[in-house]
């Protein structure tokens, strides 16, 4: 108990030495020196970096997104940026050198290569979460298999939300981190509202809400179709 309160207090003496401020400098050098710390902080972070965590380095009166702003200023040319994903700010590299840094290094991770059938369920869930695979079903007018859910939890785009209040308590599935980052959304607000979606006719409510999303679609669900755990 003791050795904890001391490394806490340790803590917030380390926290107290550091300069937030910077009163000490010019406005404009001390501007420069927060768009330094914020840049590095977010080059040397694995995940993206919220503004709750950036305002730990800056000063009280600092506009984080003015810095932000600023930043990609002067990335502008590059062949990387600054942007918001996920609920909070990663480097990224352009898309336009993506065959380049295949060609180079190849690639680490996993390709996401999602089924149509696939895209449709998630799209599904993304807009309806928290939602169980026999809503799924009953939108699709098609069983939706446990197969398909879970190659979506497999790729880390979905996991389990609450379970439902109707009989037996299913599952529902909700979207995840992961999904932000692969689609490059912020937050579930970047999603296209309906009215955009059927404005550029993509999507009817009315058809989806009936199952008929897409005349002639063979269905996501066909193999696998059992009952959920």
């Amino acid at each position: 108990m003791e050795q904890g309160r001391g490394r806490r207090v340790k803590e917030r003496s380390d926290d107290h030495l550091f300069d937030r401020e910077l009163d000490h400098l010019p406005p404009e050098v001390r501007w420069r020196e927060w768009m330094n710390r914020v840049e590095a902080t977010i080059f040397a972070a694995s995940e993206p970096v919220t503004r709750e965590v950036l305002a730990r380095i800056v000063g009280k009166t600092c506009s984080i997104d003015l810095l932000i702003d600023d930043i990609r200023d002067e990335l502008r040319g590059r062949p990387y940026d600054l942007v918001a994903v996920a609920g909070g700010f990663r480097h990224l590299t352009r898309p336009a050198y993506a065959d380049a840094i295949r060609a180079a290094v190849g690639s680490s991770e996993r390709a996401v290569d999602l089924t149509q059938s696939e895209v449709l369920v998630l799209m599904c869930i993304a807009f309806f979460q928290p939602i169980t695979r026999a809503e799924l079903s009953s939108f699709f007018g098609k069983e939706i298999s446990r197969d398909l859910i879970g190659n979506l939890r497999s790729f880390g785009l979905i996991a389990s939300g609450p379970r439902s209040p109707t009989p037996g308590a299913p599952y529902t599935y909700v979207t995840t981190k992961q999904f932000l980052l692969e689609f490059g959304l912020e937050t579930l607000r970047d999603l296209p509202d309906f009215e955009a979606l059927e404005d550029a006719g993509l999507l009817s409510k009315e058809k989806l809400l009936a199952g008929d999303i897409m005349p002639g679609f063979s269905g996501p669900g066909e193999g696998g179709a059992d009952a959920d755990e």
